[in-house]
């Protein structure tokens, strides 16, 4: 397990302004016990989303924080927790440029969350933002901050802060986020609006469908269709990726067993969108989706090999965009990546960086060029990689 140095203290050190501090907590019965303040601060946050959600991450904790230690900065006005970040010490891998201790957020890795960032009380923005601030500037620790959205986070205030007093704060350009506007649309108005040939196919692939099989959308309701159709979704996703090398949704035991206990606290809350599309009675496809606010997001899919010809994974992404539309969600978000087909539904993106935060130290110098010479490698092997394939 990756120790905490004496530098970082689990004390509670004074913050700035309206009496606030900041302690750093390292024992996961502390993190157990923050369950109840979590979601009422997210809950009053402008950073809410189900990637922050107490529900989320500590499953995640769960499933991936064996031999990791936890560093959750939390600041409280009294009893009342004003702003959280939930952070974990990051092993030093000297042979992958990372020599040094770092914290990064909970959720990162193969389970693919998106918007990380410190969660903070409405009103209480510059308070909060300022006592932890300063107690990063006693402890400080290099902090890194993968898929942040590019502006307007907690995470960027925090960085400008620190970088007033030294601090060198690199924000990289990372993978986008496209995302539909469904308020105000109808199924046909969506349809509409999409670009002439894939709106032609989006009709015509779902009237041929319909014409060949008995077509029918199932959603999971209960916690047996609901293991049912996960059991489905994993099948189907694994089927299709193992003929293009595999994938990394669902390939270690830990993330099938952290969609397990998520998608059963996800049913709970009324969270879960998890639909298979069934031909003939067999199952075709299935999309593992999720209802947080007014937004829905499509998180994973899988689809069988042999229907292929039949295109059910563009069917049953407008059979579930339909679907969106029908119980009033305002928003499609396709979450990351930018493969073609995305572009075919949506129409708009966001933007995700990479937020990394070195302090004025040595340690701090030495880590950011080592960074730097480790993502320029990284950068030249694919660039390489690219130009051999195109002369193959």
């Amino acid at each position: 397990m990756t120790s905490i140095p004496a530098v970082l203290p689990a004390y509670t050190g004074a913050g700035a302004g309206g009496g606030l501090r900041v302690e750093l907590l390292t024992n996961a019965e502390d993190l157990q016990a923050l369950e109840g303040p979590w979601r009422e601060l997210l809950a009053d946050s402008a950073a809410d989303c189900l990637f922050l959600t107490w529900e989320w991450l500590f499953t995640w904790w769960r499933h991936f924080g064996n031999g990791r230690q936890l560093a959750v900065y939390a600041g409280r006005t009294g009893d009342r927790l004003d702003v959280l970040a939930p952070l974990i010490a990051r092993e030093r891998q000297p042979l992958r440029g990372r020599p040094f201790l770092t914290f990064e957020p909970f959720g990162t890795g193969s389970v693919g969350s998106d918007y990380l960032d410190v969660i903070v009380r409405r009103g209480c923005e510059r308070d909060a933002l300022d006592a932890l601030a300063n107690r990063l500037r006693e402890d400080r620790v290099l902090l890194s901050f993968p898929r942040v959205r590019a502006e307007g986070t907690a995470a960027h205030e925090l960085g400008g802060r620190l970088q007033h007093d030294g601090w060198h704060v690199q924000s990289v350009n990372g993978t986008v986020c496209p995302y539909i506007t469904l308020a105000a649309h109808t199924w046909e108005s969506y349809v509409d609006s999409l670009g002439r040939e894939h709106r032609a196919n989006v009709r015509r692939r779902l009237r041929k469908l319909q014409d060949a099989f008995d077509v029918r959308l199932e959603r999971a309701f209960d916690d047996a269709t609901r293991r049912d159709a996960l059991q489905i979704l994993v099948d189907l996703h694994t089927r299709r990726w193992d003929a293009r090398g595999g994938s990394t949704a669902f390939h270690l035991p830990a993330l099938v067993g952290f969609h397990e206990d998520f998608s059963r606290l996800a049913l709970e809350r009324g969270w879960l969108r998890l639909y298979v599309l069934r031909l003939d009675g067999e199952p075709a496809a299935a999309i593992y989706g999720l209802r947080y606010g007014s937004t829905f997001l499509f998180y994973q899919s899988g689809f069988d090999p042999r229907f292929a010809q039949h295109a059910v994974g563009l069917a049953l992404m407008g059979l579930v965009i339909r679907e969106a539309i029908a119980e009033g969600a305002a928003e499609f978000d396709m979450l990351h990546g930018d493969e073609p087909y995305k572009f075919l539904w949506a129409a708009r993106q966001r933007g995700l960086h990479h937020l990394e935060l070195y302090p004025p130290t040595a340690r701090g110098t030495w880590s950011r060029r080592i960074t730097r010479v480790a993502r320029a490698t990284r950068a030249a092997a694919r660039t390489a990689a690219a130009r051999l394939g195109r002369n193959r």
